[in-house]
């Protein structure tokens, strides 16, 4: 069998092990210690923030930063209908009502139109949203000058959900730093990556000691242990961050490997028929963590994005279908939804290509030979 080419696979720089034998030789081997420290200050030094928290994994910071907010049970939090389920699940764990909100054409992210109708019919019906959770998915920007001009409008506050997106800018300025919190995730098919893990960012000092201290079992500063709230078993280990170290000295360029493997699917696959890419606008850089494409068998003679995926799995090439909306998922169906037919359409017509940097210029050729093959 060929050798397997992977959709988004860890890439080592060589330098985490510097750290790790740090964190062995000095025997740090706990959720706290000197790498944490350095790779909080450190990512806030890269996204240009004030205040980072390390923790176990981007669904954690989402859940820490909800409760911070103060959400509770019964309240409604307003977010992204087209992403991953990590990002509303935290919200049922409040016992909180996630309003699903669909995408603009243009971005793939919520869109700003819709955001303002819900908002207005949830106070129209004595339900004023708590939080707005955004998402920025597979690295491009959302219209997020515009989302928080709505959210200022209401004074509702917003988390930023820029698990996908470290390394992309709007305007010059990192996403995950506009909102009131933002997150990040480190997972293991991320642009960098910690194993596992997260990071919650802010400007707020106070919501990010907050973060520390319920990421800590909420342990009161007493002589013996003491609780006045629950607490969580979420801060990140410092052997990890001591990957997330050597991974993040190196982050540029990963984020240029990324692009250029988005600059070559586009130049050789524009060729073909009902292939279609999204595109920057001006305002927006987008990391690239994953070359995405819509293929509309309308244009293509019949060729589809599922043709396309089975035809690259019998060659052992990895791919997989843009997310499913939330509110097509069985789990989510019953919650109320914003929607424009944009997610479902793309869920339908799109596909997620190898994306990962450390993909040779053969396999990329190898992805391109094999959808030329299909086409011809």
């Amino acid at each position: 069998m060929k050798n397997k080419i992977w959709l988004s696979s860890p890439h080592m720089s060589g330098n985490e092990m510097k750290y790790i034998n740090d964190a062995f030789e000095t025997n740090w081997i706990a959720p706290l210690g000197p790498n944490v420290t350095s790779f909080e200050n450190e990512l806030a030094e890269y996204v240009n923030i004030k205040h980072v928290a390390a923790l176990t994994s981007g669904t954690a910071a989402i859940h820490l930063a909800l409760i911070i907010l103060g959400v509770k049970a019964g309240d409604d939090v307003l977010v992204s209908t087209f992403t991953f389920s990590a990002t509303v699940n935290p919200i049922v764990y409040l016992g909180a009502n996630p309003i699903l909100i669909d995408s603009c054409e243009d971005s793939w992210n919520m869109s700003p139109e819709l955001l303002e109708k819900a908002i207005l019919e949830r106070i129209a019906a004595g339900k004023k949203p708590k939080v707005i959770i955004v998402v920025h998915l597979y690295g491009m920007p959302a219209k997020i000058v515009e989302l928080m001009s709505i959210a200022k409008k209401y004074n509702i506050p917003v988390i930023e959900d820029a698990a996908e997106a470290l390394g992309s800018k709007y305007k010059g300025k990192a996403c995950g730093t506009f909102g009131d919190i933002g997150i990040l995730s480190f997972n293991g098919n991320k642009i960098i990556t910690t194993s596992g893990g997260g990071a919650l960012l802010s400007n707020n000092e106070e919501f990010v000691l907050k973060a520390r201290f319920l990421a800590t079992q909420a342990r009161d500063n007493a002589p013996h242990y003491q609780h006045s709230e629950i607490g969580y078993n979420y801060r990140m280990s410092n052997v990890l961050a001591g990957i997330g170290r050597g991974q993040l000295e190196v982050i540029e360029e990963r984020v240029a490997k990324r692009r250029s493997n988005f600059d070559f699917y586009l130049h050789s696959l524009k060729q073909f028929e009902g292939i279609s890419f999204l595109e920057e606008n001006s305002d927006c850089l987008s990391n690239r963590w994953l070359t995405t494409i819509i293929v509309d068998p309308n244009k293509s003679n019949g060729i589809s994005s599922k043709d396309i995926k089975l035809a690259l799995d019998k060659e052992n090439i990895e791919t997989r279908p843009l997310w499913k909306p939330m509110h097509l998922q069985p789990i989510f169906k019953s919650c109320t939804v914003f929607e424009n037919g944009v997610s479902e359409k793309l869920f339908k017509l799109g596909l997620c290509l190898p994306s990962g940097s450390n993909l040779t210029e053969e396999e990329l050729k190898r992805v391109i030979t094999q959808i030329a093959i299909i086409f011809s």
